[in-house]
């Protein structure tokens, strides 16, 4: 009697690792960028495909300004930086994001901050992101919102950034730039103002044995 063979057993991959997976290989495909469109009228909106030949203005969000220094970094974090940058979405006065900011830092993670301030920036999170959580976090073209430290040290140890920090010691700590360009009124230049002119005299009163109807 012939013996039957055992089959091969196959585990079902986690939701959690197929998004993983997923979210790592599209990461080596380039990001959309995305515009802000300012109409004649002045109204704003934002989109990933501005139109040719209009009279609407259109300007490039400085969405994911990426890390640029002089310093060189170890090989394997320099890879993980080239094929994964990291851009982290933060607000002023915000203690989680006080928290994300430390994070990355602590492990070591060069990164570049973009601040939420205003509704315009509101706006192009919500285009970026899908979302106006804050802090989020993009690792390629993954995108995290609101901080969970395992999940993001998860898809950090995928995108292959060391899990101890091996940046130099004059590694230039950034800054958080506005996420969307600020562009100061320009008052015009006010009119001089005309010189001031002298009243008229007053006519002075007639003599009391002046004519009637002669004015002097």
């Amino acid at each position: 009697m012939a013996q039957q063979q055992s089959q091969p057993s196959f585990r079902t991959p986690t939701r959690t690792a197929l998004w993983l997976a997923a979210g790592l290989l599209a990461a080596g495909l380039p990001a959309h960028a995305l515009y802000k469109v300012v109409a004649p009228d002045g109204s704003v909106t934002f989109t990933d495909r501005p139109a040719v030949n209009t009279p609407s203005k259109v300007q490039p969000v400085n969405s994911r300004g990426g890390v640029s220094n002089d310093v060189a970094l170890p090989y394997e974090l320099r890879q993980a930086v080239q094929r994964f940058p990291v851009t982290l979405y933060t607000m002023p006065n915000c203690a989680p994001c006080d928290t994300a900011r430390q994070l990355l830092r602590q492990r070591g993670v060069p990164f570049s901050e973009k601040s939420v301030t205003t509704a315009l920036d509101s706006e192009a999170l919500q285009r970026l992101v899908g979302g106006r959580d804050l802090p989020s976090i993009t690792i390629g073209t993954q995108v995290l919102r609101g901080l969970e430290a395992t999940q993001w040290n998860s898809y950090l140890d995928s995108a292959g950034y060391p899990k101890e920090s091996q940046l130099p010691a004059n590694f230039p700590v950034g800054t958080a730039t506005p996420l969307t360009e600020r562009r100061e009124a320009v008052q015009a230049p006010a009119a001089p103002s005309a010189p001031a002119r002298a009243p008229a005299p007053s006519p002075a009163p007639a003599p009391s044995n002046a004519p009637p109807g002669f004015r002097f």
